[in-house]
């Protein structure tokens, strides 16, 4: 008798010991920083491979560099947060990811025309560029950042932080650390650190609540910084090595100076207009 209430006490200890082991790993803030270190020591570990070759190769690195993030994603949320992935289910996944797209060309491409049209840049054709080579970095380097910094802030910390206190929440918290996390790029200031924080942790935050899946936003991310590459912006305070050189003219409130395009006020104005009917539609599919 006593035997078996040894071991009745034994079993209860060890199911206490899993019970607080397995909320340890399930804590939103937990697995979110889980998630999060692993994705970035694939992505570190790739950018060092993709960084001493060229071309396709370096463009398929990429491509599997995406796939196991993906990966890893999934399975944080699987087996540590204990919670399905509709996010970033295949299904209209391809259909999302080009409409995500289409509406960053369009914010990027209307966001360039008004600067233009008034005065702010011009560009050349850089008849020294290989076509090949500047669509194939282009392409590359957009992807890897749409990928990796989705997954993170808009898959990890937005819902982790949603969670805990609510979308709102969420929102505002992920918009505050994605201008937070380009403050250390070149030519970066508070002012810059803060149009980010509107124009891409605000849009991109409420296009992941309209869409309800990382897939849009990932495209829109992507077409946002592979247009700038091409156009030979600088993408948040990094060179690009673009099919055109561009010559800024005006105050940097309107160019973004050194810091490109992310540091003008045009982007943050245009950026604002799309995302408060974003924000409208995913309000009206979550009181449905």
């Amino acid at each position: 008798m006593k035997k078996k209430v040894s071991e009745n006490k034994e079993s209860m200890q060890n199911g206490g010991k899993l019970s607080i082991r397995s909320s340890f790993w399930r804590f939103p803030i937990v697995w979110m920083l889980v998630g999060a270190i692993g994705i970035v020591l694939i992505d570190t570990l790739f950018r060092q491979q993709t960084e001493r070759v060229d071309g396709v190769i370096s463009l398929a690195l990429t491509l599997v560099m995406g796939l196991l993030a993906i990966l890893v994603y999934k399975l944080t949320l699987t087996y540590l947060a204990r919670r399905s992935t509709p996010e970033i289910a295949r299904q209209r996944a391809g259909i999302e990811a080009v409409l995500g797209a289409l509406t960053g060309t369009i914010f990027i491409a209307g966001s360039v025309f008004i600067i233009v049209a008034l005065g702010g840049y011009s560009f050349q054709w850089a008849s020294s560029a290989s076509v090949g080579s500047v669509l194939t970095s282009s392409i590359g380097a957009a992807l890897a950042a749409a990928i990796v910094e989705e997954l993170i802030f808009r898959g990890l910390m937005f819902q982790a932080i949603d969670r805990l206190g609510g979308k709102p929440l969420a929102l505002a918290v992920t918009s505050l650390f994605f201008g937070i996390a380009h403050l250390g790029n070149t030519g970066a200031t508070l002012w810059s650190g803060f149009a980010i924080a509107l124009q891409a942790g605000v849009l991109l935050g409420a296009a992941f609540l309209w869409r309800r899946n990382l897939w849009f936003a990932m495209g829109l991310h992507f077409s946002w910084n592979a247009i700038e590459e091409l156009l030979g912006i600088p993408v948040s305070g990094h060179s690009s090595a673009g099919l055109f050189t561009v010559e800024v003219n005006g105050a940097t409130l309107l160019t973004g100076g050194d810091f490109g395009l992310e540091g003008s006020i045009v982007p943050v104005v245009i950026s604002l207009l799309i995302s408060i009917p974003m924000l409208i539609g995913a309000a009206r599919k979550t009181r449905e």
